[in-house]
């Protein structure tokens, strides 16, 4: 798979994420697809409703800075994912739009900001 970005994700980096109180319709299967295709490194879960990536980080300090790091993207995003640290150094996130219980664009956009300031490899 290619670690350059595709346009469609450089699209959705540039966008903000709206605020989501329910109301809005998932992603069809087909659209979550083609949206996760476009990630580098991100997959589907939880029956195409989620979506998730994985990094091994060089050690504990790196794991949580990227933590802190995603946190305050989600912050300033207002859209929060699942974050887990397990092992000391393995990151995991895992991004669904939990007032819909499935996926919206707001979790691509959030995706393809994380992975423009988290590390390629991992």
């Amino acid at each position: 798979m290619s670690e350059q970005p595709t346009s469609v994700s450089h699209d959705l980096a540039g966008k903000t994420c709206v605020p989501c109180e329910g109301g809005v319709p998932r992603c069809s299967a087909a659209e979550a697809e083609r949206l996760t295709a476009s990630l580098s490194g991100w997959h589907l879960t939880h029956d195409g409703t989620r979506i998730r990536r994985d990094w091994t980080l060089p050690d504990f300090r790196s794991a949580i800075k990227m933590i802190n790091n995603i946190a305050a993207l989600a912050e300033r995003e207002r859209h929060h994912p699942d974050l887990h640290l397990e092992g000391y150094r393995r990151v995991w996130v895992e991004i669904f739009t939990h007032a819909i219980g499935g996926l919206s664009e707001n979790d691509f956009i959030l995706a393809a900001k994380i992975d423009a300031m988290t590390p390629r490899a991992g």
